[in-house]
């Protein structure tokens, strides 16, 4: 048996999205977000599922923060919901929003969990988006006042500050394959919609600079490793094209300043182009003091002509697939993690969110989630290895803590390494909680 042996100053933790856990939608003084519009409209979500309730963690926090304390974690990423601070968005605060994050936060804090907060995990106020969303400008001062009234309210309690969770998501997932909320279908909206997101991240760190606020920031996008079928270069170029989508249309602005020119030029092919003002670059490239990385998956793929967006198709090689249907694939984790330290520095890295579904629930009381522990194993190992290629790594949040709201996918796709009974809304341990606990109290584990 091998162990596998992680730094002793490596932070362990999990993650949630407001959101996913809350419920209470129209409690406390929230306001509508575009996710409680879009998981009311018919056919959108498996199910019809919402998240009018969903873990009602907004009630059930002090328990949820209880099973993380006996999980061990050092730290807990969270998100606030914009429409709980901000019911329309702009105008006046509302403090009951603002108050039921101080009670969380300081639960957590009295616990000796670190808080890490994101400011946007999706739940736009509606009437932002009633007034053109994420392609009107406007949203971008609305957002950077949004999160000044956070980093006042929260300065010195929370140290470790996400703006945004995967922007790819966002932008393309959302607003070109419209798969999430609001669910358009116009890429020239989609690349429109990823600058503004870049220049609000930017305008953020610059605020949060020169409010002084105390602790880090940075931003935790999406990424996927595409793998090259063969040593073509077409199939090279395909994988580079569908890889930068999640990676270099996402780092180069904030890192080099400046968009990709072979994802511009790919891009100006299918008659679209990004709207630059003047000193948007200058903003985005604000220095960040960490990167927040979400893996989840990766394929091998290759050239095919008028497949999709970049001419790639994947290949299915056989991996093992999660319920959710990706691919089983820790190499790939490895891969991006050295990739991005070899082109972009050794930034500082948290992953954020890397998890599994498996659908397993409740037998005599036990979750044996077998395919999860085997899920993280795997990836942790490949983690470890990028650890020792020199990848800056501070920290591992796995996702999620709580089964919850899947997005699209209503309540059918399971996340957590506690089971919720929706019904009931009782949490069950899994299988993989306690294999995740003895490996957050050992800070190894054999394999």
């Amino acid at each position: 048996m091998a162990i596998i042996q992680f730094p002793a100053d490596m932070k362990w933790g999990t993650a949630t999205a407001s959101y996913q856990i809350e419920g209470a939608y129209n409690e406390g003084g929230r306001g509508p977000s575009i996710w409680d519009t879009f998981s009311k409209t018919p056919g959108k979500i498996v199910n019809g599922d919402n998240g009018d309730v969903a873990c009602d963690s907004y009630h059930r926090y002090e328990e949820d923060v209880e099973i993380m304390k006996d999980l061990g974690i050092d730290m807990y990423r969270f998100s606030i919901s914009w429409p709980r601070i901000f019911p329309n968005g702009t105008g006046e605060v509302n403090q009951e929003g603002v108050d039921y994050y101080h009670r969380l936060v300081d639960e957590l804090l009295a616990n000796g969990m670190e808080p890490m907060c994101t400011l946007y995990h999706w739940d736009l106020p509606q009437a932002l988006q009633d007034q053109g969303g994420w392609d009107n400008r406007a949203t971008i001062n609305a957002f950077e006042a949004y999160a000044e009234v956070i980093f006042n309210e929260f300065n010195g309690k929370i140290k470790h500050w996400i703006t945004f969770n995967e922007p790819w998501c966002v932008s393309f997932l959302s607003n070109y394959i419209g798969a999430h909320a609001p669910g358009n279908r116009d890429l020239q909206l989609a690349v429109n919609v990823a600058h503004h997101l870049h220049v609000a991240h930017g305008r953020t760190v610059k605020r949060f600079r020169e409010l002084g606020t105390e602790g880090q920031i940075g931003y935790a996008p999406n990424v996927e490793w595409n793998e090259p079928y063969s040593t073509s270069q077409k199939d090279i170029d395909a994988c580079r094209r569908a890889g930068g989508w999640f990676i270099e249309w996402f780092f180069d602005p904030v890192f080099i300043g400046a968009y990709p020119d072979f994802m511009v030029d790919w891009l100006e092919k299918k008659g679209v182009s990004v709207q630059i003002e003047e000193g948007d670059m200058e903003m985005i490239s604000q220095p960040i003091d960490f990167l927040g990385i979400n893996y989840y998956t990766g394929s091998v793929g290759r050239f095919k002509e008028n497949e999709g967006l970049f001419d790639h198709e994947r290949v299915d090689q056989g991996y093992q697939k999660t319920d959710i249907g990706w691919n089983v694939y820790p190499e790939g984790f490895y891969k991006v993690l050295t990739y991005i330290n070899e082109k972009y520095g050794t930034i500082p890295i948290y992953i954020t969110e890397n998890g599994s579904c498996y659908n397993e629930g409740p037998v005599d009381g036990r979750v044996r989630d077998e395919g999860r522990i085997d899920y993280l194993k795997q990836h942790l190992i490949a983690l470890h290895r990028s650890i020792e290629d020199g990848v800056n790594i501070k920290g591992y949040l796995t996702w999620s803590l709580l089964d919850n709201f899947e997005w699209a996918e209503g309540y059918s796709m399971h996340f957590g390494i506690v089971h919720v009974d929706y019904r009931t809304l009782e949490r069950t341990k899994k299988d993989s909680f306690y294999w995740y606990k003895q490996t957050i109290g050992n800070n190894w584990f054999e394999v």
